[in-house]
This record gives C-alpha cells, sequence and structure tokens, in this order.
C-alpha cells in the first residue's frame, strides 16, 4: 500500500468516526430536551387539573367576611378560624382545608376575581401561621355571587375541612 491509500484510508475512517461522535451528542442533546419539555410541562397540567378537582363538600365550616375592597383579616377573626380549623382537623387528620373566596358580580371582573383570591391566601396565610400544615390548603378559583342578598356574603371566603 501507498502513502496515498494510507492517507485516503485515514480519512475514511476519521470522516466515519466524526460522523459517529456528532450523532451520538446530537443524539443526546435531542434525549435531554425531550426530557425537560415533558418535565415542565407535565407539573403544571397536574396543577392546574388539582386545582379545579376539588369541589366543595358540605356546609362551609367557617365564612369570613371582609370589608369593602379589603383583603385583610382582623385578629378576631384569624383567630376564631385557626382555632375552628384546627380542632376539626384534629378529628379529621387526613383532611384537607379548601378555601374558595367570593366576590359580587358589580364592577371589574379582574379586579374583583384578584381580590377574592387574596382574601382566600390571606386566610391560609392565618391557617399556616396558626399551624395548619400548607400542604393541606388548598385554594379554589375565586367565585362570583350571584343573586341577592346581604352585601357581606359576597366579600367572604368559606372555609371547608373535607
Amino acid at each position: 500500500m501507498s502513502d496515498q491509500d494510507d492517507n485516503e484510508t485515514q480519512g475514511v475512517v476519521f470522516g466515519v468516526l466524526a460522523g459517529v461522535i456528532f450523532g451520538v451528542i446530537a443524539l443526546v442533546a435531542g434525549v435531554a430536551l425531550w426530557a425537560t419539555n415533558q418535565s415542565s410541562a407535565q407539573p403544571a397540567a397536574v396543577a392546574v387539573a388539582v386545582e379545579e378537582e376539588i369541589v366543595p363538600v358540605g356546609d362551609a365550616l367557617v365564612k369570613v367576611f371582609f370589608d369593602v375592597d379589603v383583603a385583610t383579616l382582623t385578629a378576631v377573626d384569624s383567630d376564631g378560624v385557626v382555632v375552628k380549623t384546627i380542632e376539626v382537623l384534629k378529628l379529621q387528620p387526613r383532611a384537607i382545608v379548601l378555601l374558595s373566596g367570593f366576590h359580587d358580580p358589580s364592577g371589574d371582573a379582574a379586579h374583583n376575581a384578584e381580590l377574592a383570591r387574596a382574601r382566600a391566601e390571606a386566610v391560609r396565610a392565618a391557617l399556616v401561621a396558626g399551624g395548619v400544615p400548607p400542604e393541606k390548603v388548598k385554594l379554589r378559583k375565586p367565585e362570583s355571587t350571584q343573586g341577592s342578598g346581604a352585601p357581606e356574603e359576597a366579600r367572604r371566603v368559606e372555609v371547608r375541612v373535607q
């Protein structure tokens, strides 16, 4: 064999080897990208499904009422909610605490929904600060109160232990 034949053979071997290495790197990168997309998409779908699947059962344990355009709890409301909720959780240790924030249909819908959520989050914060494990407290999508009734009925958070 001549030097030229050896150089051609080496060139073919290096070309094939480079092609195989490039193919393996592309395959690994593709699999890693696919796995990342799968893992990041799945929890979001699960989180949405969990929140929508929780349906209130029975009457509310406690209703917390708020002033107009206010999302802060009074100390009295906070203490009462925490005490009653913890009493029931002691009897039902596997239960969850479901919070539903309400608003009336008048005014800006986006502002009202955010206010209802902020009220529910204020109740959640009081429960967690009072000793309720955070993983046991679930929030529902804000709800609009329909029909007639006392105005404060629209400005409430309902607490259920179920």
